[in-house]
């Protein structure tokens, strides 16, 4: 089912109605996937406008990412004037209650073959209203995993600190044999065998009180929210260890939960036909807190918003 239009998307300096922002059939992001891109979400505010969440730190990594894929790195847009952007589109919008933003950089109309470089880089930010990704009762009752046959992406293979869109032609085919077979969402493994993450998510187990999620090394993205959580979780008294996780250890969890700008924090009833078990007091007051905190209520965290008057 097609997710719902706003009025406009922003492409290159101009503001332009949805149905008419297109791109060429031929550009190199299309045959390629020669692009990067952000997933960022605003929240309604008790006292105010939706705030934008970590903002800031999104749109540095989009610049970041297009450092990683030349020509993309020559966009002459800086997080200050793409912040501008957001802004006005939430605007323009009408997103009192909150959206998703989608900032995505990719190649022109200009050269085909496989050498990006004549190619002149594009940019442009959409907005749109969008639900919790894996459902609204998912944040309550949780939702079933399998891990998926489809390897996480080698760190030599595709920049793992990036967020390329020709990258997630990994994490859709892990997402599709988890559907078909019956579950919600896919844990993908690293080629070494250890936990990397989910299809669009990062992975936290629970065990003893201890709060366990996959270090970088073993090849998760390098999640904002999965950060934001790990300070949230500590700031509670949790320990937070970084660690290396096999499949055994998914299936002898205490508890789990799947992080990320989407799916926010998601419990995981279920992985492979081993029962979990229902939210779990770890992954509740955790959850709990995560939530408040995007919405403005926790002093605290009050840094990581931006809010947007409308």
């Amino acid at each position: 089912m097609p997710f719902p239009k706003a009025e406009k998307i922003w492409m290159d300096g101009r503001f332009v109605d949805w149905d008419d922002a297109t791109v060429h059939v031929l550009t190199p992001t299309l045959h390629y996937g020669y692009g990067v891109f952000e997933g960022i979400r605003a929240y309604p505010t008790d006292d105010g406008g939706p705030a934008v969440f970590h903002l800031d730190t999104h749109l540095q990594r989009l610049l970041r990412s297009a450092r990683l894929y030349p020509p993309l790195d020559e966009i002459p847009w800086t997080v200050e004037q793409l912040t501008e952007v957001v802004e006005e589109l939430v605007r323009l919008n009408g997103h009192t209650g909150g959206c998703y933003i989608r900032p995505t950089v990719y190649l022109g109309y200009g050269e085909i073959g496989l050498n990006p470089l004549p190619s002149e880089p594009r940019i442009a930010v959409a907005t749109w209203e969008w639900g919790s990704y894996l459902g609204e009762d998912s944040l309550v009752n949780g939702v079933r995993v399998m891990v998926s046959s489809f390897r996480r992406i080698g760190k030599n293979t595709i920049p793992p600190a990036g967020k390329a869109n020709g990258q997630y032609l990994n994490s859709s085919l892990a997402k599709v044999e988890a559907l078909r077979a019956g579950y919600d969402e896919a844990i993908m493994l690293s080629e070494d065998g250890f936990v990397a993450e989910g299809t669009g998510e990062n992975v936290f187990v629970v065990r003893d009180g201890r709060i366990y999620p996959p270090p970088l090394h073993d090849g998760p993205l390098g999640g904002i929210t999965r950060a934001s959580v790990m300070t949230i979780a500590r700031d509670l008294g949790y320990e937070v260890v970084e660690t290396s996780l096999v499949r055994t250890d998914l299936y002898l969890a205490d508890e789990m939960f799947l992080t990320g700008t989407a799916a926010e924090l998601t419990p995981v009833r279920e992985i492979a036909g081993y029962e979990i078990g229902p939210r779990g007091p770890v992954t509740e007051a955790v959850q709990s807190r995560f939530l408040d905190a995007v919405r403005g209520r926790v002093e605290a965290y009050r840094d990581w918003l931006h809010v947007v008057s409308v």
